[in-house]
């Protein structure tokens, strides 16, 4: 198949969604919880909008599944993981991502930064270790790849493995028939290219934020951490218990944190913002910690 360009694709096709954040949406209406980490609000009065079904969403997840080829994951992974695009201070890169402020998002007019330091506050107030605060902190950095021309159905969305038989349990399962994978019978048994209880770590996932934060922070916090960042996104694993076919006993065991670190993600956004002269050293240390100064993207 030939490689897909971007330059392909129309403006509406890069990007169908007003905002990265109708992904995460779509998300709580499928996947309400608890009002424990909600504190200037219920969760019920989160994502609203004055139409639940959006048709963008359902335009998202169809480019999403149409598009995420074994083959194109493999052509990203490529491109992105040589980290050769940018290099950063760790604080200017927050900057850099706070070019992505979304005028859109009805929950919060903050930046991406502040809502980061939200979550990772979140976990710092339940008493987490510090290797979760900064996977808080973190977790959306790979969002960056919107502002190397990625199209948002590239940077965000639920993933799932590439060159296995689609589950059923991901979101919009019937945009699949659309996938050139979907007719491709190497691709479409239970296991795939892949070998029964391989390990996720054997598996590649559809192409996003979240393997791409995985890489970057590879080797520099605990594995339990590297899980959160990697398939917090997999929700037809954490939620919904599926591709059990290919999980290994560590995945097993792994998949307690994904579940503790997803609902900071979702429900730590109010509106109140975080005071950054108070909390700056506290995070100026935990990322001295962990992180070198500077940062390849």
């Amino acid at each position: 198949m030939a490689t897909i360009q971007n330059s392909s694709f129309t403006a509406k096709e890069i990007n169908p969604l007003n905002s990265l954040d109708e992904w995460e949406d779509a998300v709580l209406e499928r996947y309400p919880d608890p009002d424990s980490i909600a504190t200037d609000k219920s969760t019920d009065e989160y994502r609203n909008y004055d139409s639940p079904q959006r048709d963008t969403v359902k335009e998202f997840y169809r480019l999403n599944h149409t598009y995420q080829t074994y083959e194109f994951v493999q052509q990203k992974r490529a491109d992105y993981l040589k980290f050769d695009k940018k290099e950063m201070p760790v604080w200017q890169a927050f900057d850099f991502l706070n070019q992505l402020v979304d005028d859109s998002d009805p929950d919060t007019d903050l930046d991406q930064f502040q809502h980061l330091l939200q979550t990772s506050e979140a976990i710092r107030r339940d008493g987490h270790p510090d290797w979760m605060v900064l996977v808080g902190l973190m977790h959306d950095m790979g969002k960056v790849l919107c502002l190397f021309g990625e199209p948002q159905w590239a940077v965000v969305g639920d993933t799932f493995p590439v060159g296995v038989q689609y589950s059923d349990k991901v979101v919009y399962p019937e945009f699949f028939k659309n996938n050139p994978d979907y007719n491709n019978p190497e691709y479409q048994t239970p296991t795939g290219v892949y070998k029964e209880g391989c390990g996720l770590r054997n598996v590649d996932m559809s192409w996003g934020h979240d393997e791409y934060v995985y890489q970057m922070l590879k080797g520099r916090i605990p594995e339990q951490g590297l899980y959160m960042l990697r398939y917090h996104s997999f929700y037809a694993w954490h939620r919904e218990g599926a591709y059990s076919q290919l999980l290994d006993d560590h995945d097993r065991e792994m998949l307690h944190w994904v579940k503790l670190f997803n609902p900071y993600d979702l429900y730590s956004k109010n509106p109140t913002p975080p005071d950054w002269k108070v909390l700056r050293p506290y995070y100026e240390d935990l990322v001295a910690k962990y992180l070198p100064s500077t940062l390849k993207f």
